[in-house]
């Protein structure tokens, strides 16, 4: 599966390991993670130099050849706000997944839009196995 996946990056970077762990297991299991430089310590070098325009255009052109998008949301990112609600206007499916102690926007748990999950994990291991669970309902 072509799988977009979200993550802050700007909002802060203290999860980057987690990130990393999901999108590496997730590719291991042959999936296509187009934003999987959006897990590496060296995204915002990376992306420094791209334009506002440019990332959009690219992202949202991801958004809509995806099969499914994940995001990691316990960060809050603006970003990540807006990709998740661009996916799901176009019907894509999305899970959310975040810290069990962390705060999640009330825009985000309180959508009761059917192909939005919402989980929370206490453990990197259970947000990989949360993700591929979702991913074998699609």
């Amino acid at each position: 599966m072509n799988i977009y996946f979200a993550c802050s990056i700007t909002g802060g970077r203290e999860l980057e390991s987690t990130y990393q762990e999901i999108v590496a297991a997730l590719s291991a299991d042959g999936h296509e993670i187009p934003t999987s430089h959006l897990a590496q310590s060296d995204v915002m070098e990376n992306e420094r130099e791209l334009t506002p325009q440019y990332v959009y255009e690219r992202d949202v052109s991801w958004i809509k050849n995806c099969d499914a998008l994940i995001a990691e949301v316990s960060v809050p990112s603006h970003g990540v706000g807006y990709e998740i609600a661009f996916a799901l206007s176009i019907g894509k499916a999305v899970l959310c997944i975040h810290r069990q102690e962390r705060k999640v926007s009330k825009m985000i748990t309180g959508n009761p839009d059917p192909v939005l999950a919402v989980l929370s994990y206490s453990n990197v291991g259970e947000a990989v196995l949360q993700a591929k669970t979702f991913l074998q309902g699609i």
